[in-house]
């Protein structure tokens, strides 16, 4: 009978009071978020199939996959926090089985869930090696694989464009922030796009993502196998290709054929750009600097070439 304490194991005296959770459940659960997807756990065999079910996957485009490089990650907790609030493109967080609860961790765990931010836990020992072994203060945030444009996809969408082209190529600029700073300005001067080599280049991990100012959701960057030969692409499709230079023939302001399609290439602030990529430039330009400044930085150069382009457009 439903209520009859008389039953076998329905007391609550003595030796045999049954304690319930009291809430501990509930209350350890707080702050974490939605359950993550079975195949975004880690241990679970349906994230193991999904990985390599992803390492199978033929690339579409020969050598350069749309997304072509491995997950980044954001590890420590004032770092984490930051790129949290910097609005970059969390797939998941992880925090550590028994890590400490201070102020820094429950403004991340109270910023995931009400952002609905995946929070999975787990040992100590997994996210160490997740993260490589580095210092993650028993956090971490995992970036999406970037989803790079190919080359000829980029020229495509350029020439489809009501406005003359803009398209800025990055020659040797190793600095990731350097590159997010020139995605930040290709897109506040109406560029349609970013074009970086796959190789001896910044690409767009997680500190890239952050200089952008979120500027890397809104404009395209292609990754091309070899940037010459895209040059050369461009330069077939009508595209006037210009270098940036110190040793340049004329002043950035005063280039001809700005008005129509551009490539504006920037070089490294060490080296500047390299002998192929000089030869596929159509002029080599110069930004007028003091002589007691031997060179600008390369985001700082992309960033006035970018506005006297846009200024001789009207």
């Amino acid at each position: 009978m439903a209520g009859n304490s008389s039953r076998r194991g329905a007391t609550t005296k003595g030796k045999n009071k049954t304690a319930g959770s009291g809430g501990r459940i509930r209350r350890s659960l707080e702050g974490k978020g939605p359950t993550p997807k079975a195949e975004d756990r880690t241990y679970h065999k349906a994230y193991k199939a999904k990985q390599a079910a992803a390492r199978r996957q033929p690339s579409s485009r020969g050598n350069v996959p749309k997304a072509a490089t491995a997950a980044d990650w954001v590890i420590g907790r004032n770092p984490v926090f930051e790129a949290l609030e910097a609005g970059l493109p969390v797939r998941r967080a992880y925090i550590a089985e028994g890590a400490e609860r201070d102020d820094r961790m429950r403004e991340i765990l109270k910023f995931t869930a009400e952002h609905s931010i995946p929070m999975l836990q787990v040992t100590r020992a997994e996210l160490d090696r997740m993260t490589g072994g580095l210092v993650h203060q028993g956090v971490a945030v995992q970036l999406p694989t970037f989803e790079y444009l190919h080359p000829d996809d980029l020229l495509a969408q350029t020439v489809e464009s009501d406005e003359p082209g803009l398209v800025v190529a990055l020659d040797g600029v190793t600095d990731p922030r350097n590159l997010g700073a020139i995605v930040r300005s290709a897109a506040a001067f109406g560029a349609h796009g970013v074009l970086i080599p796959e190789r001896r280049s910044a690409q767009m991990s997680a500190a890239a993502w952050k200089t952008s100012a979120g500027a890397a959701a809104r404009i395209p960057v292609a990754r091309a196998t070899n940037l010459n030969r895209a040059l050369e692409t461009f330069t077939k499709a009508g595209f006037t290709i210009i270098g940036l230079a110190g040793d340049g023939e004329t002043d950035i302001s005063g280039v001809p054929g700005v008005d129509g399609p551009v490539v504006l290439v920037v070089g490294s602030e060490g080296e500047g750009l390299a002998r192929l990529v000089r030869e596929h430039c159509d002029v080599l330009a110069r930004i007028p600097i003091g002589s007691d400044t031997e060179s600008l930085n390369a985001s700082v150069a992309a960033s006035i070439a970018l506005y006297e382009v846009m200024r001789c457009r009207g």
